[in-house]
């Protein structure tokens, strides 16, 4: 795969690189139970938090089960609004998109605009073939964000994962490069 050219702009983001200057405010946002509500794991503590932004800031992308996850910023406005993520699936082509945003970031549009990023990404310049999303069937906001994408409903795996003392049920939402090349014209 071609090397990720960072940072990426939009309308109104900057998607790049994490620093160490992000600790702070990604530690603010993933340390909220309402943050881990739909993430494996605890809310985060701060060592974890410095842990994850290391791995963060020094991804590579060179294979398959590699993943890189850019910091999401407002063009103009410097400060972590959360994060989108591509992982590098096993098999020709394939790919996972994901996100998380700090509470003040959520309800602008900016998951939407970071994953369409993301999207073209994988398939323009990467050329994935398929980039799927996996959530808790309880997130409404995630499953809305999947809708605005094109993605379409694949899957509804019942009690497929066990985390913070429950069963969820697993919703997978995926787009193929054809329909993003269809869906990105119009």
């Amino acid at each position: 795969m071609p090397a990720i050219s960072l940072p990426i702009r939009t309308d109104r983001l900057v998607l790049r690189r994490f620093d160490g200057g992000d600790l702070d405010a990604f530690h603010a946002y993933h340390s909220l139970p309402e943050t881990a509500r739909y993430l494996p794991g605890p809310a985060k503590t701060y060592t974890q938090s410095m842990e994850r932004v290391g791995r963060y800031a020094n991804f590579s992308f060179e294979k398959e089960g590699d993943w890189v996850a850019l910091a999401i910023e407002a063009a103009g406005e410097p400060g972590l609004q959360g994060e989108v993520v591509l992982k590098w699936l096993p098999g020709r082509g394939q790919g996972e998109v994901g996100w998380t945003l700090a509470p003040g970031a959520r309800g602008k549009g900016y998951g939407t605009e970071a994953a369409q990023a993301v999207l073209r990404l994988g398939f323009e310049e990467l050329g994935m073939h398929r980039i799927e999303a996996r959530l808790d069937e309880l997130n409404g906001a995630s499953a809305a964000l999947c809708s605005r994408l094109g993605m379409r409903l694949e899957a509804r795996h019942i009690d497929k994962w066990h985390y913070k003392g429950q069963w969820a049920t697993e919703l997978i939402y995926s787009i193929l490069a054809d329909e993003w090349r269809i869906g990105s014209r119009g």
